[in-house]
């Protein structure tokens, strides 16, 4: 593997891929921000415990792109949830949905990456679906892949007769 290849992708595709997840490091942050605000008080140390791993994946991840000669892509002022978070049930359903969002990105850069950079977005991967599984309360067929999760929701629970 030469200097300026990473996995099968090249430097180009892990810092576009570092980028996206960077950015959606961001946007989880932001996301916990309003978790933390509506979920209910047994579940706090929870969201607290996420939002910390965030904000520290967030960092590494503008170090990587740094250390790639990126530029951090940079968070927004503000994000569009993708629902209203009236109270806690929809704060726990946020909170897994991020984490979905965030299994998708990083099993992204797993594709692109290589060597310790594919090791640690393998990681995140498992963390971000053992943290939707636990605010979901049950888990998906295939997390980080929206097409197979997608196929294996849409089979029947149960046999039709």
């Amino acid at each position: 593997m030469s200097a300026t290849r990473d996995g099968g992708g090249g430097k180009a595709a892990a810092l576009r891929a570092l980028q996206a997840a960077l950015a959606a490091e961001h946007a989880a942050v932001y996301g916990y921000g309003v978790v933390g605000g509506r979920i209910a008080e047994g579940r706090r140390k929870e969201a607290k415990a996420a939002y910390d791993a965030h904000r520290a994946r967030r960092d590494a991840l503008a170090r990587q792109v740094r250390d790639l000669g990126g530029e951090p892509v940079a968070a927004a002022a503000g994000y569009a949830l993708p629902f209203a978070v009236p109270d806690a049930d929809a704060a726990a359903r946020l909170a897994a949905e991020l984490e979905d969002r965030l299994a998708g990105v990083y099993s992204d850069l797993v594709r692109s990456a290589g060597g310790e950079r594919r090791a640690a977005a393998a990681e995140a991967l498992r963390e971000a679906a053992v943290r939707a599984v636990r605010w979901r309360g049950g888990s998906v067929a295939f997390p980080g892949l929206a097409e197979r999760s997608a196929t294996a929701s849409a089979a029947p629970s149960t046999p039709s007769a």
